[in-house]
Protein backbone atom coordinates (compact mmCIF):
# COMPACT_ATOMS: atom_id res chain seq x y z
CA UNK A 1 0.00 0.00 0.00
CA UNK A 2 1.39 3.49 -0.77
CA UNK A 3 0.99 7.02 1.54
CA UNK A 4 -1.89 9.50 0.23
CA UNK A 5 1.34 11.41 -1.87
CA UNK A 6 1.79 9.28 -4.13
CA UNK A 7 -0.24 8.89 -7.60
CA UNK A 8 -0.12 4.77 -8.44
CA UNK A 9 -0.46 3.85 -12.25
CA UNK A 10 -0.86 0.59 -12.64
CA UNK A 11 -0.67 -0.54 -16.33
CA UNK A 12 0.66 -3.25 -17.83
CA UNK A 13 2.26 -1.50 -20.81
CA UNK A 14 4.28 0.98 -18.76
CA UNK A 15 5.75 -1.78 -16.95
CA UNK A 16 6.86 -3.48 -19.77
CA UNK A 17 8.40 0.27 -20.88
CA UNK A 18 11.91 -0.81 -19.24
CA UNK A 19 13.81 -1.03 -22.24
CA UNK A 20 17.99 -1.88 -22.17
CA UNK A 21 19.83 1.75 -22.38
CA UNK A 22 23.35 1.30 -24.65
CA UNK A 23 25.26 3.43 -23.13
CA UNK A 24 29.05 3.26 -23.11
CA UNK A 25 32.34 4.08 -24.77
CA UNK A 26 32.07 4.02 -28.13
CA UNK A 27 35.60 2.82 -28.34
CA UNK A 28 36.77 -0.98 -28.71
CA UNK A 29 38.61 -0.72 -25.47
CA UNK A 30 40.94 -3.58 -25.09
CA UNK A 31 43.74 -4.70 -21.74
CA UNK A 32 46.61 -2.46 -22.36
CA UNK A 33 49.83 -3.37 -22.90
CA UNK A 34 53.32 -1.70 -21.59
CA UNK A 35 55.52 -0.69 -24.07
CA UNK A 36 59.17 -0.94 -24.52
CA UNK A 37 61.58 1.43 -22.24
CA UNK A 38 63.50 3.92 -23.71
CA UNK A 39 65.58 4.64 -20.45
CA UNK A 40 65.49 3.04 -17.08
CA UNK A 41 65.90 5.21 -14.20
CA UNK A 42 67.33 3.83 -10.79
CA UNK A 43 66.36 4.74 -7.46
CA UNK A 44 68.91 6.52 -5.18
CA UNK A 45 66.67 7.16 -2.78
CA UNK A 46 65.30 4.50 0.41
CA UNK A 47 61.87 4.98 1.35
CA UNK A 48 62.97 6.52 4.57
CA UNK A 49 65.42 9.35 2.45
CA UNK A 50 62.45 9.98 0.58
CA UNK A 51 59.90 10.33 2.98
CA UNK A 52 61.68 12.02 6.15
CA UNK A 53 61.37 15.61 4.59
CA UNK A 54 65.05 16.45 4.98
CA UNK A 55 65.75 16.41 1.12
CA UNK A 56 62.70 18.85 0.62
CA UNK A 57 63.61 20.72 3.21
CA UNK A 58 67.66 21.98 2.30
CA UNK A 59 68.09 24.90 0.32
CA UNK A 60 69.56 23.44 -2.35
CA UNK A 61 66.67 20.59 -2.38
CA UNK A 62 66.58 20.25 -6.29
CA UNK A 63 69.96 18.51 -6.06
CA UNK A 64 68.95 16.09 -4.23
CA UNK A 65 64.84 15.70 -5.39
CA UNK A 66 64.56 13.27 -9.27
CA UNK A 67 62.32 15.74 -10.59
CA UNK A 68 65.16 17.21 -13.32
CA UNK A 69 66.00 13.53 -14.17
CA UNK A 70 62.49 12.26 -14.41
CA UNK A 71 61.52 15.10 -16.46
CA UNK A 72 64.71 14.91 -18.77
CA UNK A 73 63.58 11.60 -19.83
CA UNK A 74 60.03 12.30 -20.40
CA UNK A 75 61.26 15.07 -22.57
CA UNK A 76 63.61 12.88 -24.54
CA UNK A 77 62.06 9.20 -25.07
CA UNK A 78 60.10 9.14 -28.27
CA UNK A 79 56.70 8.29 -28.57
CA UNK A 80 55.43 4.93 -28.22
CA UNK A 81 58.20 3.79 -25.74
CA UNK A 82 58.56 4.43 -21.94
CA UNK A 83 60.66 5.93 -19.49
CA UNK A 84 61.27 3.28 -16.53
CA UNK A 85 61.60 4.09 -12.70
CA UNK A 86 63.56 0.82 -11.44
CA UNK A 87 64.69 -0.42 -8.12
CA UNK A 88 68.36 -0.26 -7.57
CA UNK A 89 69.38 -3.77 -7.03
CA UNK A 90 72.93 -3.25 -6.82
CA UNK A 91 72.39 -1.35 -3.61
CA UNK A 92 72.59 -3.04 -0.16
CA UNK A 93 70.52 -0.06 1.72
CA UNK A 94 67.24 -1.13 -0.94
CA UNK A 95 66.71 1.97 -3.11
CA UNK A 96 63.53 1.46 -4.43
CA UNK A 97 62.15 5.40 -3.90
CA UNK A 98 62.18 8.57 -6.15
CA UNK A 99 61.13 11.61 -4.74
CA UNK A 100 59.95 14.55 -6.96
CA UNK A 101 58.27 18.03 -7.51
CA UNK A 102 56.11 18.88 -10.39
CA UNK A 103 56.51 16.67 -13.98
CA UNK A 104 54.95 16.93 -17.08
CA UNK A 105 53.84 14.09 -19.33
CA UNK A 106 54.43 14.16 -23.08
CA UNK A 107 52.51 13.04 -26.26
CA UNK A 108 52.67 9.12 -26.64
CA UNK A 109 55.11 8.76 -23.82
CA UNK A 110 54.32 5.84 -20.51
CA UNK A 111 55.73 6.53 -16.82
CA UNK A 112 56.47 3.15 -16.09
CA UNK A 113 56.97 2.49 -12.18
CA UNK A 114 58.49 -1.03 -11.61
CA UNK A 115 56.56 -3.70 -8.67
CA UNK A 116 58.32 -2.41 -5.70
CA UNK A 117 59.06 1.02 -6.18
CA UNK A 118 57.20 4.35 -5.18
CA UNK A 119 57.16 7.90 -6.54
CA UNK A 120 57.08 9.93 -3.85
CA UNK A 121 55.57 13.99 -3.96
CA UNK A 122 57.61 16.08 -2.38
CA UNK A 123 56.31 18.12 0.73
CA UNK A 124 57.40 21.44 -0.31
CA UNK A 125 54.68 23.90 -1.10
CA UNK A 126 56.69 26.15 -3.50
CA UNK A 127 57.49 23.37 -5.35
CA UNK A 128 54.06 23.55 -6.66
CA UNK A 129 53.17 27.05 -6.24
CA UNK A 130 51.81 29.10 -9.49
CA UNK A 131 53.09 32.21 -8.38
CA UNK A 132 55.06 33.34 -5.27
CA UNK A 133 53.15 31.85 -1.95
CA UNK A 134 50.50 30.72 -3.28
CA UNK A 135 50.46 26.72 -2.38
CA UNK A 136 50.31 25.17 0.95
CA UNK A 137 47.72 27.80 2.56
CA UNK A 138 44.11 28.35 2.94
CA UNK A 139 42.67 31.10 0.74
CA UNK A 140 39.72 32.54 -1.86
CA UNK A 141 41.83 32.21 -4.59
CA UNK A 142 40.67 30.03 -7.63
CA UNK A 143 43.75 27.96 -7.60
CA UNK A 144 47.41 28.24 -6.26
CA UNK A 145 49.09 24.93 -6.93
CA UNK A 146 50.23 22.88 -9.95
CA UNK A 147 49.40 19.21 -10.18
CA UNK A 148 52.48 16.24 -9.36
CA UNK A 149 52.16 15.19 -12.49
CA UNK A 150 50.57 17.02 -15.74
CA UNK A 151 49.42 16.01 -19.07
CA UNK A 152 48.57 19.07 -21.13
CA UNK A 153 47.62 18.16 -25.04
CA UNK A 154 49.77 15.20 -24.29
CA UNK A 155 47.80 13.16 -26.11
CA UNK A 156 48.68 9.25 -26.24
CA UNK A 157 50.51 9.38 -22.54
CA UNK A 158 50.27 7.24 -20.18
CA UNK A 159 50.99 6.18 -16.08
CA UNK A 160 51.82 2.43 -16.06
CA UNK A 161 52.92 -0.24 -13.87
CA UNK A 162 53.29 -2.43 -10.38
CA UNK A 163 54.78 0.39 -8.63
CA UNK A 164 52.73 3.19 -6.45
CA UNK A 165 52.54 7.12 -6.86
CA UNK A 166 52.59 8.67 -3.50
CA UNK A 167 51.17 11.99 -2.48
CA UNK A 168 52.49 12.28 1.31
CA UNK A 169 49.15 13.68 1.52
CA UNK A 170 48.64 13.00 5.62
CA UNK A 171 52.62 13.89 5.99
CA UNK A 172 53.52 17.75 7.72
CA UNK A 173 53.64 19.89 4.72
CA UNK A 174 57.61 21.90 4.79
CA UNK A 175 57.32 25.48 5.34
CA UNK A 176 60.68 27.61 5.67
CA UNK A 177 62.78 24.25 5.59
CA UNK A 178 60.86 23.22 8.30
CA UNK A 179 58.23 20.39 8.94
CA UNK A 180 54.97 22.63 10.07
CA UNK A 181 52.07 22.23 12.20
CA UNK A 182 49.73 21.27 8.77
CA UNK A 183 49.50 19.00 6.56
CA UNK A 184 47.95 18.88 3.16
CA UNK A 185 44.98 17.06 4.61
CA UNK A 186 44.55 19.47 7.91
CA UNK A 187 44.39 21.99 5.03
CA UNK A 188 41.65 20.41 3.38
CA UNK A 189 39.85 20.26 6.73
CA UNK A 190 40.53 24.44 7.53
CA UNK A 191 38.46 24.94 4.53
CA UNK A 192 35.60 23.51 5.58
CA UNK A 193 34.69 26.26 7.04
CA UNK A 194 35.47 28.95 4.30
CA UNK A 195 38.19 29.50 1.67
CA UNK A 196 39.49 27.19 -0.59
CA UNK A 197 42.41 24.59 0.61
CA UNK A 198 45.84 25.10 -2.17
CA UNK A 199 47.28 22.03 -2.31
CA UNK A 200 48.07 19.67 -5.21
CA UNK A 201 46.67 17.23 -7.34
CA UNK A 202 48.23 14.26 -7.70
CA UNK A 203 47.90 13.66 -11.80
CA UNK A 204 46.09 16.27 -13.47
CA UNK A 205 45.25 16.12 -17.46
CA UNK A 206 43.60 18.61 -19.72
CA UNK A 207 43.17 18.42 -23.97
CA UNK A 208 44.56 15.25 -23.73
CA UNK A 209 43.34 12.23 -25.39
CA UNK A 210 43.83 8.62 -25.36
CA UNK A 211 44.99 8.92 -21.66
CA UNK A 212 45.93 5.39 -20.26
CA UNK A 213 46.60 4.37 -16.26
CA UNK A 214 47.27 0.64 -16.08
CA UNK A 215 47.89 -1.76 -12.83
CA UNK A 216 49.36 1.44 -11.25
CA UNK A 217 48.92 2.38 -7.46
CA UNK A 218 47.77 5.88 -6.22
CA UNK A 219 47.85 6.76 -2.61
CA UNK A 220 47.10 9.20 -0.37
CA UNK A 221 46.99 12.49 -2.75
CA UNK A 222 46.73 15.15 -1.32
CA UNK A 223 43.85 16.03 -3.21
CA UNK A 224 42.24 14.49 -6.48
CA UNK A 225 44.03 11.23 -7.31
CA UNK A 226 43.04 11.89 -11.73
CA UNK A 227 41.44 15.03 -13.43
CA UNK A 228 40.50 13.88 -16.64
CA UNK A 229 39.23 17.38 -18.33
CA UNK A 230 38.36 17.99 -21.92
CA UNK A 231 39.56 15.10 -23.27
CA UNK A 232 38.51 12.45 -25.67
CA UNK A 233 39.37 8.64 -24.63
CA UNK A 234 40.23 7.92 -20.92
CA UNK A 235 41.26 4.05 -20.38
CA UNK A 236 42.24 3.25 -16.30
CA UNK A 237 42.35 -0.58 -16.16
CA UNK A 238 43.54 -2.56 -12.98
CA UNK A 239 44.36 0.52 -10.87
CA UNK A 240 44.43 1.03 -7.27
CA UNK A 241 43.45 4.04 -5.44
CA UNK A 242 44.50 3.89 -1.58
CA UNK A 243 43.55 6.77 0.94
CA UNK A 244 42.14 6.78 4.16
CA UNK A 245 38.31 7.37 4.04
CA UNK A 246 39.25 10.59 6.34
CA UNK A 247 41.34 12.67 4.18
CA UNK A 248 38.70 14.89 2.71
CA UNK A 249 38.51 15.89 -0.90
CA UNK A 250 40.25 13.45 -2.22
CA UNK A 251 38.19 11.82 -4.91
CA UNK A 252 39.09 9.00 -7.10
CA UNK A 253 38.49 9.59 -10.63
CA UNK A 254 36.91 12.68 -12.21
CA UNK A 255 36.25 12.40 -15.87
CA UNK A 256 34.81 16.27 -16.65
CA UNK A 257 33.59 17.68 -19.87
CA UNK A 258 34.89 14.27 -21.43
CA UNK A 259 33.68 11.85 -23.86
CA UNK A 260 35.12 7.85 -24.08
CA UNK A 261 35.89 6.79 -20.93
CA UNK A 262 36.04 3.28 -19.80
CA UNK A 263 37.30 2.35 -16.06
CA UNK A 264 37.45 -1.22 -15.23
CA UNK A 265 39.15 -3.82 -13.14
CA UNK A 266 39.97 -1.50 -10.23
CA UNK A 267 39.69 -1.44 -6.59
CA UNK A 268 38.95 2.42 -4.75
CA UNK A 269 38.89 3.31 -1.42
CA UNK A 270 39.71 7.51 -0.61
CA UNK A 271 38.14 10.05 1.30
CA UNK A 272 35.77 11.64 -0.74
CA UNK A 273 34.03 10.65 -4.27
CA UNK A 274 35.55 7.06 -5.62
CA UNK A 275 34.42 8.14 -9.19
CA UNK A 276 32.66 11.31 -9.98
CA UNK A 277 31.35 11.81 -13.46
CA UNK A 278 31.28 16.12 -13.89
CA UNK A 279 30.21 18.19 -16.80
CA UNK A 280 30.64 21.90 -15.60
CA UNK A 281 31.83 23.51 -18.95
CA UNK A 282 30.60 20.64 -21.37
CA UNK A 283 29.22 17.64 -22.01
CA UNK A 284 30.37 14.45 -21.10
CA UNK A 285 29.21 11.12 -22.67
CA UNK A 286 30.27 7.60 -23.31
CA UNK A 287 31.02 6.17 -19.93
CA UNK A 288 31.63 2.59 -18.82
CA UNK A 289 32.36 1.86 -15.36
CA UNK A 290 32.84 -1.64 -15.38
CA UNK A 291 33.80 -4.58 -13.24
CA UNK A 292 34.86 -2.40 -10.14
CA UNK A 293 35.08 -2.54 -6.37
CA UNK A 294 34.56 0.49 -4.17
CA UNK A 295 35.54 0.59 -0.63
CA UNK A 296 35.34 3.79 2.01
CA UNK A 297 34.52 6.82 -0.19
CA UNK A 298 31.29 8.93 -1.56
CA UNK A 299 30.68 6.34 -3.98
CA UNK A 300 29.67 6.53 -7.62
CA UNK A 301 28.84 9.20 -8.36
CA UNK A 302 27.71 11.80 -10.74
CA UNK A 303 28.48 15.51 -10.07
CA UNK A 304 27.87 17.82 -8.82
CA UNK A 305 28.90 19.67 -11.68
CA UNK A 306 26.20 18.69 -14.48
CA UNK A 307 25.43 22.08 -16.18
CA UNK A 308 27.18 20.77 -19.53
CA UNK A 309 24.76 18.05 -19.46
CA UNK A 310 25.93 13.94 -18.61
CA UNK A 311 24.91 11.30 -20.60
CA UNK A 312 25.34 7.55 -21.89
CA UNK A 313 26.49 6.01 -18.66
CA UNK A 314 26.94 2.98 -18.19
CA UNK A 315 27.85 1.33 -14.42
CA UNK A 316 28.33 -2.51 -14.10
CA UNK A 317 29.37 -5.13 -12.00
CA UNK A 318 30.08 -2.43 -9.10
CA UNK A 319 30.43 -3.46 -5.76
CA UNK A 320 30.25 -0.91 -2.69
CA UNK A 321 31.41 -2.12 0.38
CA UNK A 322 30.83 0.56 3.49
CA UNK A 323 30.79 3.74 1.43
CA UNK A 324 29.01 6.35 2.91
CA UNK A 325 27.12 7.01 -0.57
CA UNK A 326 26.45 4.31 -3.13
CA UNK A 327 25.09 5.05 -6.48
CA UNK A 328 24.64 8.91 -6.22
CA UNK A 329 23.63 11.79 -8.71
CA UNK A 330 24.28 15.35 -7.05
CA UNK A 331 23.98 18.95 -8.12
CA UNK A 332 22.43 22.08 -7.17
CA UNK A 333 20.61 25.30 -8.91
CA UNK A 334 23.68 26.35 -8.94
CA UNK A 335 25.43 23.91 -11.46
CA UNK A 336 22.45 21.49 -12.30
CA UNK A 337 21.65 20.40 -15.81
CA UNK A 338 20.13 17.42 -17.90
CA UNK A 339 21.71 13.76 -16.82
CA UNK A 340 20.04 11.09 -18.75
CA UNK A 341 20.54 7.79 -20.27
CA UNK A 342 22.00 6.50 -17.27
CA UNK A 343 21.95 2.77 -16.62
CA UNK A 344 23.51 1.08 -13.25
CA UNK A 345 23.31 -2.87 -13.51
CA UNK A 346 24.59 -5.72 -11.72
CA UNK A 347 25.36 -3.80 -8.63
CA UNK A 348 26.02 -5.10 -4.48
CA UNK A 349 25.73 -2.35 -1.86
CA UNK A 350 26.00 -2.53 1.43
CA UNK A 351 26.97 -1.14 4.73
CA UNK A 352 25.93 2.14 2.92
CA UNK A 353 24.40 5.27 4.93
CA UNK A 354 23.30 6.29 1.57
CA UNK A 355 22.84 3.10 -0.82
CA UNK A 356 20.70 5.78 -3.49
CA UNK A 357 21.02 9.27 -3.51
CA UNK A 358 19.55 11.61 -5.99
CA UNK A 359 19.90 14.83 -4.69
CA UNK A 360 18.86 17.89 -6.41
CA UNK A 361 19.96 20.22 -3.51
CA UNK A 362 23.23 19.30 -3.04
CA UNK A 363 25.40 22.22 -0.69
CA UNK A 364 22.96 24.45 -2.04
CA UNK A 365 23.97 28.30 -0.84
CA UNK A 366 20.31 29.29 -1.92
CA UNK A 367 21.53 31.87 -4.68
CA UNK A 368 21.56 31.85 -8.53
CA UNK A 369 19.01 29.28 -9.25
CA UNK A 370 19.20 29.67 -12.71
CA UNK A 371 20.64 26.09 -13.65
CA UNK A 372 18.59 23.34 -12.58
CA UNK A 373 19.66 19.92 -12.45
CA UNK A 374 16.89 17.27 -14.13
CA UNK A 375 17.08 13.69 -14.12
CA UNK A 376 15.55 11.58 -16.92
CA UNK A 377 15.96 8.32 -17.83
CA UNK A 378 17.66 6.63 -15.15
CA UNK A 379 17.81 2.81 -15.02
CA UNK A 380 18.65 0.68 -11.37
CA UNK A 381 18.80 -2.85 -12.45
CA UNK A 382 19.62 -6.09 -11.03
CA UNK A 383 20.66 -3.71 -7.74
CA UNK A 384 21.25 -5.53 -4.28
CA UNK A 385 21.15 -3.58 -0.81
CA UNK A 386 21.72 -4.42 2.38
CA UNK A 387 22.91 -2.85 5.69
CA UNK A 388 20.52 -0.98 6.31
CA UNK A 389 20.44 3.11 5.49
CA UNK A 390 18.59 5.56 2.90
CA UNK A 391 17.00 5.62 -0.16
CA UNK A 392 16.27 9.32 -1.51
CA UNK A 393 15.33 10.54 -4.70
CA UNK A 394 14.82 14.36 -4.52
CA UNK A 395 13.93 16.29 -7.15
CA UNK A 396 13.69 19.68 -7.90
CA UNK A 397 10.37 20.69 -8.25
CA UNK A 398 7.60 20.31 -9.79
CA UNK A 399 9.01 21.03 -13.05
CA UNK A 400 12.46 19.68 -12.82
CA UNK A 401 11.69 16.11 -11.66
CA UNK A 402 13.52 12.99 -11.28
CA UNK A 403 12.32 10.14 -13.84
CA UNK A 404 13.37 6.78 -13.08
CA UNK A 405 13.19 2.58 -13.03
CA UNK A 406 13.83 0.15 -10.59
CA UNK A 407 14.10 -2.96 -12.96
CA UNK A 408 15.08 -5.37 -9.84
CA UNK A 409 15.93 -3.36 -6.96
CA UNK A 410 16.04 -5.30 -3.42
CA UNK A 411 16.12 -4.71 0.59
CA UNK A 412 18.09 -7.88 1.74
CA UNK A 413 17.58 -7.50 5.39
CA UNK A 414 14.80 -6.23 7.93
CA UNK A 415 12.86 -3.28 6.35
CA UNK A 416 12.98 -1.60 9.33
CA UNK A 417 16.62 -0.70 8.64
CA UNK A 418 15.88 1.34 5.78
CA UNK A 419 13.59 4.59 4.86
CA UNK A 420 13.08 4.94 1.03
CA UNK A 421 11.50 8.73 0.03
CA UNK A 422 10.99 9.91 -2.89
CA UNK A 423 9.60 13.71 -3.98
CA UNK A 424 9.01 15.19 -7.38
CA UNK A 425 10.11 11.84 -8.62
CA UNK A 426 8.38 9.64 -11.43
CA UNK A 427 9.09 6.21 -10.77
CA UNK A 428 8.87 2.94 -12.42
CA UNK A 429 8.87 -0.56 -11.40
CA UNK A 430 9.90 -3.75 -12.80
CA UNK A 431 9.70 -5.94 -14.74
CA UNK A 432 12.51 -7.00 -12.05
CA UNK A 433 11.66 -7.83 -8.61
CA UNK A 434 11.48 -4.49 -6.22
CA UNK A 435 10.44 -4.32 -2.77
CA UNK A 436 11.05 -0.94 -1.22
CA UNK A 437 8.47 1.14 -0.21
CA UNK A 438 8.89 4.57 -0.68
CA UNK A 439 7.18 7.86 1.21
CA UNK A 440 7.06 11.49 -0.54
CA UNK A 441 4.87 13.88 -1.95
CA UNK A 442 4.70 14.73 -5.58
CA UNK A 443 5.67 11.53 -7.09
CA UNK A 444 4.38 9.00 -9.34
CA UNK A 445 4.52 5.47 -9.66
CA UNK A 446 4.28 3.30 -12.36
CA UNK A 447 3.90 -0.44 -11.41
CA UNK A 448 3.95 -1.82 -8.13
CA UNK A 449 6.52 -3.95 -5.92
CA UNK A 450 7.38 -7.27 -6.78
CA UNK A 451 8.37 -10.56 -5.58
CA UNK A 452 11.44 -12.32 -6.53
CA UNK A 453 15.06 -13.04 -5.85
CA UNK A 454 18.38 -11.46 -7.68
CA UNK A 455 21.60 -13.25 -8.21
CA UNK A 456 23.61 -13.23 -4.64
CA UNK A 457 26.25 -10.13 -3.79
CA UNK A 458 28.23 -13.15 -1.90
CA UNK A 459 31.63 -13.35 -4.67
CA UNK A 460 31.54 -9.57 -5.28
CA UNK A 461 32.67 -8.61 -2.05
CA UNK A 462 36.18 -8.85 -2.20
CA UNK A 463 39.49 -7.81 0.27
CA UNK A 464 41.50 -4.84 -1.05
CA UNK A 465 44.30 -6.35 -2.55
CA UNK A 466 47.68 -5.85 -1.44
CA UNK A 467 50.03 -4.10 -3.86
Amino acid sequence: MKPSGFAVILTAAAIAACTSLRAQDTRSVTEPVIPPACITLKAALTTAQATSGEIEARANSNVRLDTARIQQALDRCPKGRAVELAPDSTSAAGHTAFLTGPIALRSGVTLLIDRGVTLYASRNPTDYELSEGSCGLVNDASAGCRPLIAARGATGSAIMGDGAIDGQGGAKILLDGRSSAKSWWDLAEDARTAGRQQVPRLIDTDLTDDFTLYRITLKNSPNFHLSFHRGDGLTVWGVRIDTPSTARNTDGIDPAQSRNITITHSFIRTGDDNVAIKAGDGPTTNVSVLDNHFYSGHGMSIGSETNGGVSQVLVRGLSLDGPDNGIRIKSNATRGGLVQGVLYDDICIRNSKYPILFDTAYSFPGKGVQLLPVYDGITLRNVRISGGGRLQFNGFDHTHRISVTLDGVLLLDKPSLYKAQAIHTDLTFGPGPVNPVFTGDDSIVTGKEVGGALPACTAKFVPFPAQ
